[in-house]
C-alpha cells in the first residue's frame, strides 16, 4: 500500500494509480480517517513513546481512535498481529467489534480475507495477512503464550484484573517498534496514575466537548445541565484524574492497597446482599447487589457487583444465580421498601435458599461507619476492580448530596451480615 503521511489529505495520483485495487481501497479508507480525525486522535509512530495513553471524556471518540489506529497498522503492514482487550466479553463484542465506532463498522469488507471476521474467536483477518485478535480483560491467562506487534487497551481503568495488563505487555514483543494504545475514561487507580507518570508514555487528554460536532445537541445540553461543575462531570466529561473527596468514608488508596486478584478457597461464609430499588422503570435507582465473603481471620472479600436497573423478577433471578455461582450461604435483603414482597419473589423462584431480611432504622452514615473502619484496618479486599461500586464508595460522605448509593448500601449489608457469624437474627436498631 502507498505509504502516505498522516497529514496528507490527498495521495499523488501517479502513485495511487499504480496501486492494486485492494491497496487503493485501503488507502482511501485511511485518507478518510485522516481527513476527519482531530490531530489528538492520531498516533505518531516514533520511537520516543511505547505507550499512548488517551484519557478522555465520554463521547470524545476514544473507541474510534483505538479502532482506526489498529486498522491502520494492519493495513500499512503485512502479516502483523494486533491484540485488542476490553473489560468484558460483552464490551469486546458489543463495543470494540460491532459498535458504531467498532471494527466491523469502519472496515471496508473488501479488505478482509476469505476468513474475514470470525465472531466466535473475536478475530479479523485482512487480505494482506494481518489480523486482529480480541480478548476480554476478565481472563488474564488467555494472554499467556500469545504475542503482538501492537495492542489496544479499551477502558483500562475499568479492567477487573491488573494482571491482564501485565500479561499483555509481556506479549507485546514483535516487530521493531511495538506500541500499546490505551483509550479510557480516567479513574484514580494505581495503574492509571502510574502509567500517566511513565517517561515512555505519551499522555493525551480531552473533554467530551471537543467532539461536539459529532454529538447530538440534546445530549450535550443534558450533560451540561446534569454534570457541569460536579465531580462526576470533571471525571467523566473532562477526564480529570480526581483524588479522594474530603469527608468520604472510603478512599481509593486504601481500596487499591488491599486489592487482590484471587480470594481464599476456604472462605467461612459467603452472602449475596441486596438493596432493592423502589421502582423498576428506566429512571429508577439501581438495585444494589453485592457478593462478599469472610475468611477464618475475619478478613472480608468483595467478590462480585451484580447491581442493575431491572424489575424485581429479573434481579431476584440474578441474586439466585449469584448465590449458586459463588456457593453462598445466604441471601440478605433490605426490606424497608420491599416488605414481604422480596421473600415472596424469592420463594417463587426457589423455596430452599436461606434468606434474611434486614431493616434499617438508623441513617446510612451510621451503618457505613463500622464498615469504613474495617477498610481502614486493611481487612476488606476487593477481588478485582468494581468501577461503579468504588466510585460510589469514594463519593459517599453522608452529607445528603450522594444521589446514588445503592451499591454502597448493599456492600454495607453484606459485610454487616458476615460480621454476625451466620446468625439468622439480624436487625439494625
Amino acid at each position: 500500500m502507498y505509504q502516505m503521511k498522516k497529514n496528507d489529505s490527498r495521495v499523488c495520483s501517479n502513485h495511487f494509480d499504480k496501486l492494486n485495487p485492494l491497496n487503493q481501497i485501503a488507502t482511501n479508507l485511511l485518507i478518510d480517517w485522516y481527513d476527519k480525525a482531530r490531530p489528538t486522535q492520531l498516533v505518531e509512530d516514533t520511537n520516543e513513546f511505547n505507550i499512548h495513553l488517551f484519557l478522555a471524556g465520554r463521547g470524545w471518540g476514544k473507541t474510534l481512535t483505538g479502532a482506526y489506529d489498529i486498522v491502520e497498522y494492519c493495513l500499512r503492514n503485512d502479516n502483523v498481529v494486533c491484540g485488542v482487550v476490553a473489560p468484558t466479553y460483552g464490551d469486546l463484542k458489543r463495543v470494540v467489534f460491532a459498535g458504531d465506532s467498532g471494527f466491523i463498522n469502519i472496515i471496508d469488507k473488501r479488505l478482509l480475507s476469505n476468513i474475514g471476521y470470525n465472531k466466535s474467536d473475536n478475530e479479523i483477518h485482512f487480505y494482506n495477512g494481518s489480523k486482529i485478535i480480541g480478548f476480554p480483560a476478565i481472563e488474564p491467562d488467555r494472554l499467556r503464550g500469545v504475542q503482538f506487534h501492537r495492542v489496544w487497551c479499551d477502558e483500562l481503568a475499568s479492567w477487573r484484573y491488573t494482571e491482564t495488563f501485565d500479561n499483555l505487555m509481556m506479549a507485546l514483543r514483535l516487530g521493531q517498534n511495538p506500541k500499546c494504545i490505551i483509550t479510557t475514561t480516567p479513574r484514580p487507580t494505581k495503574i492509571i496514575k502510574t502509567l500517566a507518570k511513565r517517561s515512555d508514555t505519551k499522555l493525551i487528554t480531552g473533554s467530551t466537548f471537543e467532539n461536539i460536532d459529532n454529538l447530538a445537541e440534546s445530549s450535550i445540553q443534558m450533560l451540561k445541565e446534569r454534570y457541569e461543575g460536579t465531580r462526576m462531570g470533571r471525571q467523566e466529561l473532562y477526564a480529570e484524574i480526581l483524588e479522594d473527596i474530603e469527608g468520604a468514608l472510603f478512599n481509593y488508596k486504601n481500596i487499591e492497597e488491599n486489592r487482590l486478584t484471587n480470594y481464599p478457597i476456604d472462605l467461612q461464609r459467603i452472602v449475596v446482599a441486596i438493596d432493592p430499588a423502589v421502582t423498576s422503570n428506566e429512571n429508577s435507582d439501581e438495585t444494589g447487589m453485592i457478593v462478599a465473603g469472610r475468611d477464618i481471620n475475619n478478613h472480608y472479600y468483595i467478590l462480585h457487583d451484580g447491581s442493575q436497573v431491572s424489575s424485581p423478577d429479573v434481579w431476584v433471578k440474578k441474586a439466585i444465580s449469584l448465590y449458586k455461582q459463588y456457593e453462598c450461604d445466604r441471601i440478605v435483603a433490605e426490606v424497608n421498601n420491599g416488605g414481604d414482597l422480596i421473600e415472596r419473589l424469592l420463594r417463587t423462584q426457589n423455596q430452599s435458599i436461606p434468606y434474611t431480611s434486614v431493616r434499617a432504622s438508623r441513617g446510612k452514615i451510621v451503618r457505613a461507619e463500622p464498615i469504613s473502619a474495617l477498610y481502614e484496618q486493611n481487612r476488606i479486599h476487593h477481588v478485582g476492580v468494581f468501577k461503579d461500586l468504588e466510585e460510589q464508595m469514594c463519593q459517599f460522605t453522608g452529607n445528603g448530596v450522594q444521589y446514588h448509593d445503592d451499591r454502597v448500601d448493599a456492600l454495607v449489608w453484606a459485610i454487616t451480615s458476615l460480621q454476625n457469624s451466620g446468625q439468622a437474627i439480624f436487625k439494625i436498631s
